[in-house]
């Protein structure tokens, strides 16, 4: 039918496609889980807009007392605080961003504008995006109510900001996409977002050590700034406050001018990709030489004392570790962790921890954290199966085998980073007394062994496949996250009611014996489940195939 229709135009592509994304969508909530997945994203976004919201009334009033004072250069510190987080957010947040690979858009007969149009509109739908939208905003609200002569003025600035920035941002996230096209640099992009996110909790220090002044290296340095958007954007409503039209448009021609420069590279980008660009890590076919098979047990031997079915997807898992670079890496975070918040009470200034926080506090403090980053990917421990969980079907072996081998894994893990934490504070801020350290590691017991059940549960009925050694496009299921964050919370707040209910009788031993009794109704509760589990992974198995082998 292609010679018999006409010619479709840009706006009606657009259209079609956007009816086609609306009924993709639509289709997707007719199952309970999607819905319930739904759920928890609209949880999620209500309190990233309350965070939004209270930042939009921290950038309104900046702009307007920059104005009414006459301190222009704070609007200007406005401007680049946006920017930054325009452009840097999408970077960190690469894996939790929406999971949609704009080439297979191409799967239909687009035209090359009608593509580029439809990837540029996708980058105004970022979370990013939204906020930055929304505190530009404000500040152009602050600026009229202070100085209403400068809104034409702060409207034409903000439109070639904002259309700057969009443009900007979908093409660091082309480029960032064609960088992690490989596996080798995904792990090295990754391991450097690691460094960076360790290294921004240094800010509070050096802001503490800088509060009577910025260095003189910095002052040098805020002249060759000028030349960079959100400086332009800052001088051109400084031009616009002295009524220097001229200044006005000059900047503002500046602004246009990186708005054509970043179009045309993006233009060059989508262009690429338009005529088939493949990102691909695959390797031309090359004959293999054979090598000698060991007939010996190698690792089997370190698992003689654990069942078969367990020890086999133990050593499955061992593998699936050891491969994976980017959790490898993100197991160094919470020693880092430790060792930063420790230097920030016992380090720089030791008077804090003296006469703030005592070991006593901090070691539970910091064990309760260490649980919130280590226990969240339990919530989804099928992610890499892939089409390998239909090998647990077909093979002799129970659920209960392979949920004792994934939480066996995890223990592990959990044990070696408690090991590893626990040396840092105790050379950084020493040890709690012995009641406290006992009902810590109790607590620990009770808090893990409990969400391991509930966990194991929400593994085999909100599933969501995850691409190995990845961190683009991995966003764990709404109701995985929101359950794993609910049962945290809860869990913390029982485990501090205890500890200050122990505080409050002048009972030390009494958080401990507390927490010993839980911890042994947990493990318990635990070992009890397992069975139970066994039959409802036979009867999730077409769930579990679906979403996983897709």
């Amino acid at each position: 039918m292609a010679d018999v229709t006409g010619q479709v135009g840009v706006v009606e592509q657009i259209k079609l496609i956007a009816g086609l994304r609306w009924k993709i969508f639509r289709n997707h909530l007719r199952r309970k889980n999607n819905w319930l997945d739904l759920i928890g994203l609209i949880a999620a976004a209500f309190w990233g807009g309350v965070v939004i919201v209270g930042l939009a009334f921290a950038f309104g009033f900046g702009a307007y007392s920059s104005l009414s004072s006459d301190h222009l250069v704070w609007l200007t510190l406005l401007f680049f605080a946006i920017f930054l987080f325009w452009q840097i957010l999408p970077l960190f947040v690469a894996g939790f961003g929406v999971n949609f690979e704009f080439r297979t858009l191409l799967r239909f007969p687009l035209s090359l504008r009608a593509f580029y149009l439809i990837a540029l509109g996708y980058g105004l739908a970022d979370f990013a995006a939204i906020a930055s939208l929304c505190w530009l905003l404000a500040m152009v609200l602050g600026a009229g109510i202070a100085r209403p002569d400068i809104l034409p003025a702060m409207i034409l600035v903000g439109a070639l900001f904002i259309t700057m920035n969009v443009t900007l941002e979908r093409l660091i996230g082309s480029w960032f996409e064609r960088l992690l096209s490989r596996r080798l640099t995904r792990e090295l992009t990754f391991a450097l977002v690691i460094l960076l996110s360790v290294s921004a909790q240094f800010i509070k220090p050096l802001l503490d050590r800088y509060e009577h002044g910025s260095p003189q290296a910095l002052s040098r340095a805020l002249p060759y700034l000028s030349v960079f958007p959100p400086a332009l954007a800052g001088s051109a409503i400084a031009a616009a406050v002295d009524h220097h039209t001229g200044n006005v448009l000059l900047n503002a021609a500046g602004l246009c001018a990186y708005v054509f420069l970043f179009s045309g590279l993006l233009w060059l980008r989508f262009a690429a990709q338009y005529r088939g660009e493949e990102l691909s890590e695959s390797r031309a076919p090359a004959k293999i030489a054979a090598q000698a098979v060991s007939s010996g047990t190698g690792g089997a031997d370190l698992f003689r004392f654990i069942s078969p079915p367990v020890a086999a997807v133990l050593q499955k898992e061992f593998r699936y570790l050891f491969r994976n670079a980017v959790i490898l890496f993100s197991l160094l975070m919470p020693p880092f962790l430790a060792l930063l918040f420790s230097s920030q009470f016992a380090g720089m200034r030791p008077s804090v921890l003296q006469h703030s926080v005592s070991p006593d506090a901090f070691f539970p403090g910091m064990m309760g954290y260490l649980l919130l980053m280590l226990m969240m990917p339990i919530y989804n421990s099928f992610a890499y199966e892939g089409r390998g969980i239909q090998t647990y079907f077909m093979a002799p072996v129970k659920f209960r085998d392979v949920f004792l081998a994934k939480n066996l894994i995890h223990t592990g893990i959990l044990t070696l980073e408690i090991v590893l934490v626990t040396a840092v504070l105790a050379w950084r801020t020493g040890l709690p007394s012995l009641p406290t350290l006992v009902a810590t590691l109790l607590a620990i017991v009770f808090a893990a062994s409990g969400q391991f059940s509930l966990a194991n549960w929400v593994s085999l009925s909100f599933p969501r496949k995850l691409e190995f050694g990845s961190m683009r496009g991995q966003r764990g299921s709404g109701v995985a996250i929101w359950v794993g964050f609910g049962s945290q919370i809860v869990l913390a707040g029982v485990c501090s009611l205890i500890f200050m209910i122990g505080r409050w009788t002048s009972s030390p031993w009494l958080p401990a014996e507390a927490f010993a009794v839980l911890a042994a109704a947990s493990l318990a509760g635990y070992f009890a489940s397992l069975d139970a589990f066994t039959a409802l992974a036979d009867k999730k198995r077409e769930n579990l195939i679906e979403v996983l082998c897709r």
